[in-house]
């Protein structure tokens, strides 16, 4: 398949770790030259090299996406350095880590920062790239959202903010000006990904044989997704051959999700 995608400019938020990784490499793959933030300036860099090592060219930008400015200092810089933007991949959340504390115990800020680093941060960074994909009559806007916030379960602090983030793709695709102005809005959903460090690379060092019984009994193809399978399905949704879909919501989990 022909993406269409060589010489096109990408931003992965929390692109050095996990999915963000995978994706900034996958769309490097494709020609295209992508800039990826995160607050770890170390993982920063090691992504930016290996992105370069696929023959692009790779911006890193240390940010912390819950402060209000850095959506306009993040994308400022990638203009600057190539002169516009095609493709934001909102990649940056986090769901609060584990509680064992009934959820009217759960204190408030956990509910804000999973709501900050979810919904604010792809709100701010969708809206800034707006102007830039306007002018360059083609975009492609994706939130990297979960399973969990297309059909409920799970921390209600994390899902509500999820579900949040595939209502905003859903709402802005549904608008005529910016359809028509060649930009699309999609959400990918994700189920168990298993990547170093992440928390089901937790459970499942610490507890492997439930780990192993939790998959086969939830999951039908036996076994988490790799960040890489996810970072596939991202590049189809920014890519020309996409151009029909947007306002989808799209479960990448091995067929765990119910929902239809």
């Amino acid at each position: 398949m022909q993406t269409g995608l060589k010489d096109k400019i990408a931003l992965v938020t929390g692109g050095s770790y996990g999915i963000g990784r995978a994706i900034a490499l996958a769309l490097a793959e494709e020609g295209c030259r992508v800039a990826i933030c995160a607050r770890g300036s170390e993982r920063l860099e090691q992504t930016a090299g290996e992105i370069r090592a696929k023959g692009v060219q790779a911006l890193a930008v240390a940010a912390d996406v819950t402060h209000e400015g850095a959506a306009t200092r993040v994308i400022d810089a990638v203009v600057k350095a190539w002169g516009g933007l095609h493709i934001l991949v909102n990649n940056v959340g986090g769901a609060g880590g584990l509680e064992r504390r009934p959820v009217e115990e759960v204190p408030e800020e956990k509910w804000t920062e999973a709501y900050q680093r979810n919904v604010l941060a792809t709100q701010r960074f969708t809206l800034q790239a707006i102007p830039h994909l306007r002018r360059a009559k083609w975009g492609r806007v994706v939130a990297i959202a979960s399973r969990q916030g297309k059909e409920g379960g799970g921390r209600p602090w994390y899902t509500m903010a999820k579900s949040a983030e595939i209502s905003l793709m859903k709402t802005l695709a549904l608008t005529p000006d910016l359809a028509r102005a060649g930009i699309t809005f999609n959400s990918i959903a994700p189920g168990r990904v298993i990547f170093e460090g992440n928390e089901w690379d937790q459970f499942r060092r610490e507890d492997p044989e439930r780990y192993a019984q939790a998959l086969n009994q939830r999951v039908p193809i036996g076994r988490a997704g790799t960040p890489e399978e996810v970072a596939a399905v991202v590049v189809f949704a920014c890519s020309e051959a996409a151009s029909l879909l947007n306002g989808a919501c799209i479960s990448v989990d091995g067929g765990e999700s119910f929902s239809f």
